[in-house]
């Protein structure tokens, strides 16, 4: 038993600082996404970033799930992420209109603003998790891959309910609910570690020398294969083949996780604070101006310095102590608006 623990333990610490690096990359991938049309190395950069970011992170969000996906706090769990979707988007929304002034998003409850897609999908994620409860590791997978290849045939904007990207990450998310941190350790030795980051490093060689050629559309996950402008009936391989691209890239940026406890681990506790807010972050230095000061190598590197302090900062306890409110809301009083109400149906 003490051994068990001794392995939960180490398997959350990898996971917390997991997800920290992948943090670092959503903030640094939403910050450089100005520059891409501009300067090739930011445009690699991105491309890479995309290529393992969403789906290992939906991997996590899979893995820590395990711990709440069924009875009150299961319940609990999806009545936050409700209330901090209305919250967010409705704050991000207002600003848009009144502060950034920003064009060519649909303002909708039923159109997940920009990043807080992350939080409809996930609601249902575990909700269709529930639903498959009773099937084989194996058939949830199965049941995933081709719901996620599926789903690019609908004739529909992908973009609403985030049905696109729900079924498109849904086999990452049914992978980290199963994941063993015990067979990841015996398969990713030093060795494999070290060889595994550097196939990371290559990959970004590659995708600089040839990533022109993918259309970053296929990474976002967001869209159909109509709107990807591939109306062919085997459309649905290619979405085979970037599963195939963002597992190897996946795979390849393990090998860069420590195991060990330190700060990043800490800081790893607290990213749905650096989530939720970085957005405000990325507007505020969209609509002041800076990126014309931005074009150049030195500008970039700049941009992505900041872009990783702005991270450990929001990640930071402070914040969460201030904001905690906002970030995490209180949904006591709906479940006991709940029970009240089933009381006098009884």
């Amino acid at each position: 038993m003490a051994g068990e623990s001794s392995l939960a333990a180490r398997g959350e610490t990898f996971f917390l600082n997991l997800r920290f690096m992948l943090i670092v990359t959503v903030f640094a991938g939403n910050a450089i996404e100005p520059l891409i049309g501009t300067l090739s190395g930011m445009h690699s950069l991105y491309l890479w970033i995309f290529s393992f970011h969403m789906p290992l992170f939906v991997l996590v969000t899979g893995y820590f799930a395990g711990k709440s996906l069924t009875g009150a706090a299961g319940r609990k769990v999806l009545l936050q992420i409700g209330l901090q979707y209305l919250i967010f988007q409705t704050l991000y929304s207002a600003l848009d209109v009144s502060v950034f002034r920003v064009s060519n998003i649909h303002h909708s409850f039923f159109a997940p603003y920009l990043l807080l897609w992350f939080l409809a999908s996930h609601a249902c994620w575990r909700l269709l998790m529930l639903g498959m409860g009773r099937w084989s590791k194996a058939a949830q997978i199965i049941f995933a891959v081709t719901a996620g290849v599926a789903v690019g045939y609908l004739q529909l904007d992908g973009v609403w309910f985030s049905i696109s990207r729900t079924f498109v990450y849904l086999p990452f998310f049914v992978i980290g609910y199963h994941f063993s941190f015990e067979a990841l350790t015996r398969i990713y030795t030093k060795t494999v570690k070290i060889a595994s980051a550097a196939a990371s490093v290559l990959l970004l060689l590659i995708l600089g020398m040839l990533g022109s050629k993918l259309p970053l559309g296929w990474l976002y996950g967001s869209m159909t294969y109509m709107q990807l402008d591939a109306p062919e009936w085997y459309a649905g391989v290619y979405r085979l083949g970037v599963y195939a691209l963002q597992l190897a890239a996946s795979l390849a940026f393990l090998g860069w996780v420590p195991y060990q406890l330190s700060r990043i681990t800490d800081w790893g506790r607290r990213t749905l604070y650096v989530f939720l807010l970085h957005g405000f972050v990325v507007r505020l230095a969209a609509v002041s101006g800076i990126y014309t000061y931005l074009g150049n190598a030195a500008g970039a590197s700049v941009l992505l310095l900041c872009a990783v302090s702005f991270t450990v900062l929001l990640a930071q306890p402070a914040v969460k102590r201030v904001l905690h409110p906002l970030v995490e809301p209180s949904v006591d009083w709906m479940i006991t608006l709940q029970r009240a109400a089933l009381r006098r149906s009884l």
